[in-house]
């Protein structure tokens, strides 16, 4: 059976696609245009958090929803750009107080909920490095990942730290704070309640200068074929994550964008917290 191709003419397009001639593309594709668009303040350097947030949050976007969060129960929260740079500023804050800094991991261990992707943006602005675990992980292959990162803050939800943490916290002697996400105390010196720590900070936070090739993500492989294994990305790597949503993506600041991969996995990193941002868009988290 043959079927007839469906067309349609560009004029009927009532957004006009980024890639409308691929041989145009390439031809005509500039990585220094690239780096041009998005061309930092000289005093920040190249950092992924003010590409994807700052510059949204200082601009004519800064009431746009940036995240909105869709719950399990039926609730939903969203979060402007000013309003993710104010609680990234003040996690940024709270890691500085805690004496967190560059080059430093900072582990997340929970399922897609705002803390994390407010964590990984608040790491970034204070040149830590953001290392996200998958939550579906038991506590073996939590373990050997928290290991082989050196991980010195972990933050993650009452349920992870008692199924999965707390019988393996003499293995993890390079752990010093763990940030609970969902309790309004903290248990005791070590295990401490973020929402506390978040409320005592300030909402401003200067970015200190970030080179573009300072670590900025540590991803772990499966581990199907032995010990995981760590792949580290770099703030540069913004140029790549914003060309490909604008080429493969096709996204355009006035979007609805969706990406249900998790961020424990470099797709759910990637595409579904720094690439959309960084195009200005309004983000899905389900």
């Amino acid at each position: 059976m043959e079927w007839q191709p469906i067309s349609k003419a560009p004029t009927s397009w009532k957004v006009q696609p980024h890639l409308t001639n691929y041989e145009e593309a390439r031809a005509t594709f500039s990585w220094a245009a690239i780096q041009q668009e998005l061309e930092p303040p000289p005093s920040i350097g190249l950092n992924i958090a003010h590409i994807a947030v700052d510059r949204h949050a200082d601009g004519p976007r800064r009431n746009q929803v940036a995240l909105r969060w869709l719950g399990k129960d039926g609730e939903s929260q969203d979060f402007t750009y000013a309003d993710l740079q104010a609680q990234s500023n003040r996690f940024a804050n709270v890691l500085r107080h805690f004496g967190v800094g560059a080059g430093e991991r900072v582990f997340v261990l929970a399922g897609r909920i705002p803390a994390l992707y407010i964590a990984a943006l608040g790491a970034w602005k204070n040149r830590s490095v953001f290392c996200p675990l998958f939550s579906a992980f038991g506590p073996e292959p939590i373990l050997q990942r928290m290991l082989r990162g050196d991980a010195k803050v972990l933050i993650t939800t009452q349920w992870q730290f008692a199924r999965k943490i707390a019988l393996q916290r003499e293995q993890l002697p390079q752990l010093k704070t763990i940030f609970l996400t969902d309790v309004d105390e903290d248990v005791d010196s070590d295990v401490l309640s973020l929402p506390k720590w978040m409320a005592q900070v300030g909402e401003t936070f200067t970015i200190p200068f970030t080179e573009p090739e300072d670590m900025a993500i540590l991803h772990f492989t499966s581990g199907t074929t032995g010990m995981p294994k760590g792949a580290i990305h770099v703030h540069n790597a913004i140029y790549t994550h914003y060309m490909t949503a604008r080429y493969a993506l096709d996204l355009h600041p006035e979007d609805v964008y969706w990406c249900t991969a998790d961020p424990g996995w470099v797709t759910g990193t990637s595409y579904g917290l720094i690439a959309p941002l960084a195009h200005g868009v309004t983000n899905i988290v389900d």
